[in-house]
């Protein structure tokens, strides 16, 4: 008997849908197919691979209200803002095709008379992608088109939250006329996952997802010699200097903080606030905050939908109990949330005041709606305390002062620094993390390396 799971929506906590799980044969037909596959798809051509998956881009974007509902009803995302990931994929996926004859162009080092040199990049094979579903577009589109236009073929394995989007992902490829065999999806169990990607055949992984899941990829690695790109998450911080414009820094790091029911691997979970600005940067968030309406994400209206599950919005709760009974404050009334109720997937935002490093708030990546505010005295003080995590991803700074940014951000141990926003990728920017935020890159022309390898060529002329 085939065994399969079933996604529950968050909506209401019933059966979605429902999809078998892949066998070891089905495993062993897409790694074959994946390894046959490849080799052609190389010889296809940079402009032919372009123009194929283009043409899978346009047709996504196409069909971008029902990948929208969609997306709704597996993670849920509210309606009004769920067509954005669609619009994000295009700009990721257009940028990285764009950028490819640039990134992949031969590199000719000087050579002397009588020699031709050059280092070209090439396929490294057959490329996983597991994708998470906070963002399952987004964050697989990172490597997916990448490592397609470079000339590898993809196995796609997405969360069985949003599995959906591989399918998608798929039919697009398939509409576009991609060839069989160089785009395919498993749903697979964990352990099945770490056969496929320990296989020998697999020349890299690309993960997304938590610290725990990005050890689990290393391990099952170990035994052949796939490479690895791991994206695993932040407990990002932002710094609001005194001279920063107040209520841009309150609106844009409230949206930073909340935006997709604050299950952002990038969003904002840790805010130091200069001393002389900390009364009135928590008024004006307090306020911010109230103004979100959490309700079912299928109404237009709403802008704050549940986390992804019931035990989700249970162990945020459990977080902030333990920073409240440490002496941590929550400033924002629960009942101006009447959707947010135990049990459910429903999860009002907290802003925590009172917090220090001690708290699992400040140390544990918190995936949902709740940010902890702290006054700092110094740009030093806060210097100190937004280094003093285990993650890496990204960090924010508000200021009018762009040469102190800079010195500031110089000073971050982190992937990437912000003035003035948060909480986004420009496909232009290497997107990568330090300390348990993961390694490697995706995304900018260097995000083509870890998916390539180079080959160099060393020709010697006898005329």
């Amino acid at each position: 008997m085939t065994e399969t799971f079933i996604t529950e929506s968050p909506l209401d906590g019933r059966k979605y849908l429902e999809r078998p799980l892949a066998t070891s044969a089905d495993i062993e037909s897409a790694l074959q197919a994946a390894t046959l596959s490849q080799p052609g798809w190389y010889a296809a051509g940079l402009t032919q691979r372009v123009a194929l998956l283009t043409r899978a881009i346009e047709w996504m974007v196409g069909q971008t209200q029902q990948l929208a509902e969609e997306i709704t009803w597996q993670m849920g995302r509210p309606i009004a803002h769920s067509p954005g990931e669609i619009r994000g994929l295009a700009e990721r996926a257009s940028y990285m095709l764009g950028v490819a004859p640039e990134a992949l162009a031969d590199l000719q080092p000087a050579g002397k008379p009588g020699f031709a040199l050059r280092i070209r990049r090439v396929p490294v094979g057959v490329v996983v992608v597991i994708a998470p579903w906070n963002y399952p577009y987004l964050t697989a589109v990172n490597a997916l088109i990448p490592a397609l236009v470079a000339g590898n073929s993809v196995i796609l394995k997405h969360s069985h939250q949003t599995p959906l989007c591989a399918e998608r992902f798929v039919e697009a490829f398939r509409e576009a006329g991609v060839p069989a065999g160089v785009v395919q999806y498993l749903h697979a169990s964990h352990e099945d996952t770490a056969h496929l990607i320990a296989d020998r055949r697999v020349a890299s992984v690309c993960f997304t997802g938590s610290v725990a899941g990005g050890h689990a990829v290393v391990r099952a690695i170990s035994s052949g010699f796939a490479t690895a790109g791991l994206e695993l998450g932040g407990k990002d911080p932002a710094y609001v200097c005194e001279d920063a414009n107040l209520q841009q820094a309150v609106e844009t790091l409230a949206d930073g903080a909340f935006f997709n029911a604050g299950q952002s691997c990038c969003g904002i979970k840790r805010i130091y606030v200069a001393a002389s600005r900390y009364r009135d940067f928590v008024d004006g968030l307090v306020a911010q905050t109230e103004l979100y309406r959490l309700g079912s994400p299928l109404d237009p209206d709403t802008t704050l939908g549940p986390v992804v599950r019931a035990a989700a919005a249970a162990a945020i709760r459990d977080q902030v109990s333990d920073a409240v009974s440490q002496g941590a404050r929550q400033v924002i009334d629960q009942s101006r949330f009447p959707a947010s109720r135990l049990g459910t997937a429903y999860l009002a935002p907290q802003v925590l005041l009172g917090v220090d490093h001690s708290m699992r708030v400040m140390r544990e990546e918190s995936f949902g709606p709740v940010v902890a505010v702290m006054s700092v005295s110094s740009d030093e003080e806060a210097l100190r305390m937004m280094n003093d995590s285990d993650f890496g991803l990204t960090a924010a700074i508000f200021s009018a002062d762009t040469g102190r940014a800079q010195r500031l951000a110089d000073a971050l141990d982190t992937g990437t620094v912000f003035l003035n926003r948060c909480d986004y990728l420009d496909p232009a920017l290497a997107w990568t993390g330090v300390k348990n935020s993961g390694r490697g890159c995706t995304l900018s022309k260097l995000g083509f390396e870890q998916l390539t390898r180079p080959k160099s060529f060393h020709f010697r002329s006898l005329t």
